[in-house]
């Protein structure tokens, strides 16, 4: 049996797969979960390599992902982040909300102050789908909300469409 060895998830066989993996990882001082999704058993190497590649490049495409929500909170036609953290500040209260953000900084609006807040904390990766080869969750905190901002990418990290989910 052949086996292909990824970054953090160790050797894995190409033939007779399972459907779901996943690890626990440090990115951008986070910790966040990578998992592995598969539609087929057997897999090409060239895929994994893909695979292997696109978990290598975590953080690069995690701040290439920050560039694709500051673009979207910035234009006007934009409606994902700006819906998402509106409805925070409004669906939050100000003393749990408070942790993120600091009131009294009058230097820095409430909306933007909650922006530098969204975080990683999952990337799933897809290899058998080349528009959606990843999907990365971003949020301000799991124990303040359900809800997501979504960001889906094909494996070169090019955007496919970002959208807010719980």
């Amino acid at each position: 049996m052949t086996e292909y060895t990824l970054p953090h998830f160790g050797k894995l066989p190409t033939e007779n797969l399972e459907d779901y993996y996943d690890v626990d990882i440090e990115c951008n001082e986070s910790e966040i979960q990578v998992d592995l999704n598969f539609e087929d058993t057997t897999i090409e190497t060239l895929t994994m390599d893909k695979v292997k590649n696109f978990i290598e490049n975590i953080d690069k495409f995690d701040k290439l992902n920050k560039s694709y929500i500051h673009d979207d909170y910035s234009d006007e036609d934009g409606d994902t982040v700006k819906f998402y953290l509106e409805h925070h500040l409004k669906e939050i209260s100000k003393d749990e909300i408070s942790i993120l953000i600091n009131f009294d900084d009058i230097s820095t609006e409430p909306e933007q102050q909650l922006l530098t807040k969204l975080k990683l904390v999952r990337v799933g990766l897809y290899p058998h789908d080349e528009d959606n080869f990843a999907i990365f969750d971003y949020t301000i905190g799991r124990e303040l909300t359900d809800y997501l901002v979504v960001i889906k990418t094909d494996e070169n990290g090019q955007l496919d469409y970002m959208t807010m989910e719980s």
